[in-house]
């Protein structure tokens, strides 16, 4: 098949979208299908980025919306070219505009597919009713009907499907359930080591949990760190706390710092990439994620990939699976549930911590390895042509 991947931009600093398709896109590449990337990036801002395939920025699009005139045009001339286009994202300029091209084209359109990317998530409606009061606005002319004119709209897990259905009214959408996930890592274990090694701020042989994430609000980071000074001042002994990820929000990373700053045991590492983030993993005594709203949670995929358990809050969309695994632990995205995940983790024998590691790599292997589920979502889309050929 000949395909195209939509997305706003490939900027890895925006989240783990670019990641999560630029992988998907590699197995569709390996798989023997052409795929073209086009995103609203300025050009001369992701030059030095590389997906499998082509890559087309068309932008700059104008504000966090992304509005472009570029890619009408672009899609315009090059739309009709395809067997099926994949939308990444919603709520951006890039959706609308798959939307009214393929409606401008009607029945000479490819279809196109959503994945929503946990963007339909009702945990922004309860947290910033102002910016969902905006979002209504926009609902009914323009994203409603991006979903119900899609051939199908695209979930990484049962879970995210069913919060969809809670956030807006008039929500209409051929649903499908794929998966979704990651790949081990290329690099051998001694480049893994090297690299975090040069790049840990604990000191060497010191254990530690990571928290490996943007620091946002919506990712619980700030819990984990009330939460782990509140259990060291009770007298509870504890690993080292990594805080990794790009700082996305001036005031909530302060925050977090002024909160940390009287243990010297909790560091903040910046955003690490490669073979280093590989190695952090790998090294962790545990990952921790305590988001408040997580569609997928990549990092709990490359975390499980390790052998390395994954304590999460039951706002992390893969958290049944995690749990019904016993690969990790599972509470609430409050400051108990916080307190108790890293509790009861700290509570586990050697042996019990043992079986979780190996649990965690059968979890990784049954559910989110990025390939399988790719040649999963590329026998679907086939599937979906042959019947509409048929017709």
């Amino acid at each position: 098949m000949k395909l195209l991947q939509v997305i706003h931009s490939a900027d890895p600093l925006r989240g783990g979208v670019s990641a999560g398709v630029s992988l998907s896109s590699e197995f569709m590449v390996k798989a023997g299908h052409e795929v073209t990337h086009v995103t609203v990036d300025d050009p001369a801002a992701v030059a030095d980025i590389q997906l499998p395939g082509d890559f087309i920025a068309v932008g700059p699009g104008k504000s966090g919306y992304g509005y472009c005139p570029a890619l009408d045009d672009w899609l315009a001339n090059h739309l009709s070219q395809f067997d099926a286009a994949i939308v990444n994202g919603v709520w951006q300029y890039p959706s609308f505009a798959v939307w009214r091209q393929a409606r401008k084209l009607g029945a000479s359109a490819p279809p196109y597919f959503v994945f929503t990317h946990g963007m339909m998530d009702p945990w922004f409606k309860r947290t910033y009713p102002l910016k969902h009061f905006k979002k209504w606005l926009y609902w009914p002319w323009a994203e409603y009907r991006v979903l119900r004119d899609a051939r199908a709209v695209l979930f990484t897990c049962e879970e995210e499907k069913i919060l969809a259905r809670q956030s807006f009214w008039l929500y209409r959408a051929r649903e499908q359930v794929v998966g979704y996930g990651t790949q081990l890592p290329d690099y051998s274990t001694d480049e893994m080591n090297d690299a975090w090694h040069k790049l840990c701020p604990a000191k060497q042989g010191q254990p530690y949990l990571l928290y490996l994430g943007r620091l946002h609000e919506k990712k619980g980071a700030d819990l984990l760190v009330k939460a782990y000074c509140e259990l060291k001042k009770n007298g509870q002994c504890m690993p080292d706390l990594i805080l990794a990820g790009p700082e996305q929000d001036a005031s909530f990373t302060n925050q977090l710092r002024q909160l940390a700053a009287s243990d010297p045991h909790i560091h903040f590492a910046g955003m690490i990439t490669g073979a280093a983030k590989w190695g952090a993993l790998a090294h962790a005594e545990a990952m921790v994620l305590p988001s408040h709203q997580e569609n997928f949670g990549i990092v709990v995929a490359e975390a499980l990939a390790m052998g390395t358990p994954a304590l999460i809050s039951n706002k992390v969309n893969i958290w049944r699976e995690v749990e019904q695994s016993g690969a990790g632990i599972v509470t609430n995205d409050d400051l108990d549930g916080v307190r108790s995940l890293l509790q009861q983790f700290l509570s586990l024998s050697p042996e019990e911590k043992s079986q979780m590691k190996r649990s965690a790599k059968l979890c990784f292997a049954e559910y989110f390895l990025m390939e399988k589920n790719t040649n999963d979502l590329l026998a679907f889309i086939q599937q979906e042509l042959a019947t509409a050929n048929e017709r």
